[in-house]
C-alpha cells in the first residue's frame, strides 16, 4: 500500500496564497529551493485538482528551462477534474474524471510509487475527510496575510488531530512540519 502526502505552503495565518505578494511571499532562499528540488527528485505521482493543474502548467510552460519545471514535466501527474475539456497537454499527465476518493483508494493499493499533492486545497480536504492521507507536509512562511490572503488551506475541511513527526527550519525563517493526520472523533 502506497502513501499519500499532502504538500502545502502556508502563511502563518493559514493561507496558501495572497494577492499582491510575489511567489513564496518573496521569502524563498537556497535551502527552501534545494528542499523543494530534493522532493521533486524522489519518485512519486503528483496528484492535482483542476485549478492547481492549470496554474502549475501555465508556470511550467513559461519557466520550461528552469530545472524544477523540467523535472515536473517528467513526473507522472494525475489531475482530477470534470471541468477540463480535451486531453491534458502537459507531459505525463493523466486526466481522471471519476470520483477522486475511489480513484485514490485504488491507486494507493496499486501504485508502484508514493502519491503527493501540491496545493490542490479542496482535493486535499476531500481526501483528508475520506481518511486517505498518510502525512501532511506544510512549510509555514513568516508572513501574515490578514488582508490579502485568498486561499484558506483548511476551510471546509475536516476536523483533525495531528501528530507532529518531523520538523526542519529552512533559510532560518520557514518551518517545515510533517504531521500524521487523524480524523477528530
Amino acid at each position: 500500500m502506497q502513501t499519500l502526502t499532502i504538500d502545502l505552503f502556508s502563511s502563518l495565518d493559514g493561507f496558501g496564497a495572497a494577492q499582491g505578494w510575489p511567489g513564496y511571499w518573496g521569502k524563498e532562499g537556497p535551502e527552501l529551493l534545494e528542499w523543494q528540488a530534493a522532493r521533486l527528485r524522489e519518485d512519486h505521482t503528483l496528484i492535482m485538482g483542476a485549478n492547481t493543474y492549470r496554474d502549475m502548467h501555465e508556470i511550467a510552460v513559461a519557466e520550461s528551462d528552469v530545472p524544477v519545471f523540467k523535472r515536473l514535466a517528467e513526473i507522472p501527474k494525475m489531475v482530477f477534474s470534470r471541468s477540463i475539456t480535451g486531453e491534458p497537454t502537459w507531459a505525463n499527465t493523466t486526466l481522471v474524471r471519476e470520483d477522486a476518493v475511489k480513484a485514490i483508494r485504488d491507486l494507493k493499493a496499486t501504485s508502484p510509487v508514493p502519491l503527493r499533492t501540491s496545493g490542490s486545497i479542496s482535493l486535499g480536504n476531500t481526501l483528508l475527510t475520506a481518511g486517505l492521507v498518510d502525512t501532511i507536509e506544510i512549510v509555514i512562511f513568516p508572513v501574515i496575510t490578514g488582508q490579502t490572503g485568498r486561499a484558506p488551506l483548511f476551510a471546509d475541511g475536516p476536523d483533525l488531530d495531528l501528530d507532529l513527526v518531523e520538523t526542519k527550519t529552512l533559510d532560518g525563517r520557514m518551518q517545515w512540519l510533517k504531521y500524521v493526520p487523524h480524523l477528530h472523533a
